[in-house]
């Protein structure tokens, strides 16, 4: 038979100052718990608390790649808004209007995604070379 969980029913109380609920507060927000008063019971049975840690180096790498995403989203918003103008031709489209649209990928697209894969590139080889200096 399965062992029944006991329900939490009894409190206690405690008076805080200003500023020990501020950092209170502010120590818990820092972990990984959901509520406050779990948070507390943790601490209180002395079990140990996750504390999240972010790397605030990679915030403009980060930066970064949300510009890249923006910028392939709008690459793809382009191609298909050209695809959907060539299938919306009157009667069946002919080459003419196939080797316009190849024309604007080349001129328009290809560019972008160059420049995308130099920056990936780049990040791709400072990542590197920050791991290869944690390792030492």
């Amino acid at each position: 038979m399965a062992a029944t969980e006991e329900n939490r029913s009894k409190w206690i109380k405690i008076r805080l100052k200003p500023t020990e609920q501020e950092l209170l507060d502010k120590r818990y927000k820092k972990t990984t718990f959901h509520c406050l008063s779990e948070y507390a019971r943790t601490l209180l049975l002395g079990k140990p608390v996750t504390i999240l840690t972010r790397d605030k180096s990679m915030d403009e790498v980060l930066e970064e790649l949300m510009l890249l995403r923006r910028e392939l989203n709008a690459v793809g918003n382009n191609l298909n808004q050209a695809v959907k103008n060539i299938n919306s031709a009157h009667g069946n489209p002919d080459d003419r209007l196939w080797e316009v649209l190849l024309q604007v990928i080349n001129a328009n697209i290809n560019p972008k995604i160059n420049e995308i894969k130099e920056r990936i590139a780049n990040y791709s080889q400072i990542w590197s070379q920050k791991l290869k200096a944690e390792k030492a």
